[in-house]
């Protein structure tokens, strides 16, 4: 029996078989669930989390650095004052000596190895260290002069770091460049550094935590109404309700009114859809009703029946299937078409048709409406046709009539006799024909209203000031700039 890999048998960094993945592709579009791109929650947090800590750490090193050299300052003082006060009581003995006029304040110079002293040395002069030093002695650099306080860490004492102060002084009377130095030990320095580095960690880490924990509860309330938005939607698929009447706040709500657009949308395409089976049934149940009785009657003129019934069923169907394809490629979205380039294909093929017809077609050439460009030839070529077959030899098109205006306009005219006002909305209705004598099913201007009504356009009918005849304006809106 054969054991098939399972997901805790494969190799980390191993290859995935193609079949592996064709499978878990296939499963994920059978599940319907579209791929996710994670948690916008999660995005969130780990945004403010991560900016939060550079900040933090950041502000903290700051702070540290801050605190740090003022302490240090503040050290470094204290060295100072009891070296101008070191250096105010020296004196220049009989023998080129240094001596004090007066003692020291601090006692602990007297204390050995309390951590604080001083020394004197001079070139030529032997080193003068406090009784603090006891046994040692301050190694200073007396090959150059620091005529300004300088101030450095000394490890000389391995087991007792020093910051020391040292300063070049000619004393009066003498030749001799001194250098006086006053050191202590770091050990209070380090103590107090370290104080406030815990302070500062500690204070860091609860801001940091608590700026954290704001973060989580911004993001869980400021997504709420996604949450709302989410449950609005469920209702609407377990309640049958068809709309988001929720109230939300003025960021979400365009994205709102956008599904509740789309929601409207899909009625009313659905309505469309309705009205227009229950069009097409009740357009065929007449013919084949008289179908039905003429054979059960054995009617002797049954051919003649049946061929009439079956030419007006067709152009029923015609009619429906036209219908029903705008409205298939109107819900595809984005439709665009060059109405200049739709004439002009038009153009040749209604000329090879009706060669002795004149047809002129003028306007702007980079016109274009939103409307797919089948369903446009469609449209152009009824009317252009109809004015070819029933004008008296001329057809004019003007593509863009107004290029200034909203929607783009469209003039197809002719010189026929024309049509009274009267009789105009007749030629919309489904199967009307003024002129029987010429071949046609009377369908051409219907679906030509009933498309352009589809995308949202209108068409009327008026009288040609140029060439007298009848006058075609399609309008239909223009397609979206690029």
């Amino acid at each position: 029996m054969e054991h098939g890999v399972g997901e805790a048998d494969r190799v980390p960094g191993a290859a995935v078989p193609a079949e592996d993945v064709t499978d878990r592709g296939e499963a994920t579009a059978a599940s319907g669930a579209p791929p996710h791109t994670g948690s916008l929650s999660r995005r969130m947090i780990l945004i403010a989390a991560a900016w939060i800590f550079v900040l933090l750490l950041g502000g903290g090193i700051a702070l540290d650095r801050t605190l740090t050299a003022l302490l240090t300052e503040q050290f470094d003082d204290q060295l100072d004052y009891m070296l101008i006060a070191m250096i105010g009581s020296a004196e220049i003995g009989p023998e080129g000596e240094v001596y004090f006029n007066r003692p020291l304040g601090d006692q602990r110079f007297l204390e050995p190895n309390s951590g604080l002293y001083w020394q004197i040395s001079g070139p030529g002069h032997e080193d003068w260290p406090s009784r603090s030093l006891w046994d040692r002695t301050l190694r200073l650099d007396t090959g150059h002069a620091d005529y300004e306080p300088h101030y450095y860490d000394s490890h000389q004492f391995p087991d007792e770091p020093l910051r020391v102060v040292e300063r070049t002084i000619r004393l009066p009377g003498s030749d001799t460049e001194w250098q006086f130095a006053v050191a202590a030990a770091r050990e209070e320095l380090d103590a107090q550094i370290a104080d406030i580095r815990a302070i500062v960690l500690w204070s860091f880490a609860a801001l940091g935590i608590g700026l954290f924990l704001m973060s989580v509860l911004q993001t869980w309330y400021g997504l709420g109404p996604l949450r709302r938005i989410r449950q609005a939607i469920a209702r609407i698929r377990t309640t049958g309700s068809n709309r988001v009447t929720d109230p939300l706040p003025q960021e979400v709500q365009p994205m709102v009114e956008e599904l509740n657009a789309l929601l409207a949308h899909s009625d009313r395409q659905a309505e469309e859809a309705r009205t227009h089976a229950g069009n097409l049934a009740h357009a065929l149940k007449t013919p084949l009703t008289v179908l039905t009785n003429a054979a059960s009657a054995r009617s002797p003129d049954l051919d003649e029946t049946v061929l009439r019934e079956v030419s007006v069923m067709r152009r029923q169907v015609d009619h429906h299937l036209a219908r029903a394809r705008a409205l298939g490629r109107r819900a595809v979205g984005l439709a665009r078409a060059n109405a200049m380039d739709s004439a002009r294909a038009v153009e040749r093929a209604i000329s090879r048709l009706y060669p002795a017809v004149r047809l002129d077609i003028a306007g702007n050439p980079a016109a274009e409406v939103a409307i797919e460009r089948q369903d446009l030839d469609e449209i152009l070529g009824n009317l252009m046709e109809n004015a070819a077959k029933y004008g008296g030899g001329s057809v004019f098109v003007t593509v863009d009539a107004d290029p200034a205006a909203p929607a783009c306009t469209i003039w197809v005219e002719d010189d026929g006799a024309g049509i009274p006002a009267a009789e105009r909305e007749l030629l919309f209705t489904r199967g009307a024909r003024l002129d029987t004598e010429k071949p046609g099913t009377g369908l051409g201007l219907a679906i030509v209203r009933d498309v352009i009504g589809i995308y949202g356009g209108q068409v009327t009918l008026g009288e040609s000031e140029d060439l007298g005849g009848l006058l075609v304006v399609v309008t239909l809106p223009r397609a979206a700039a690029r």
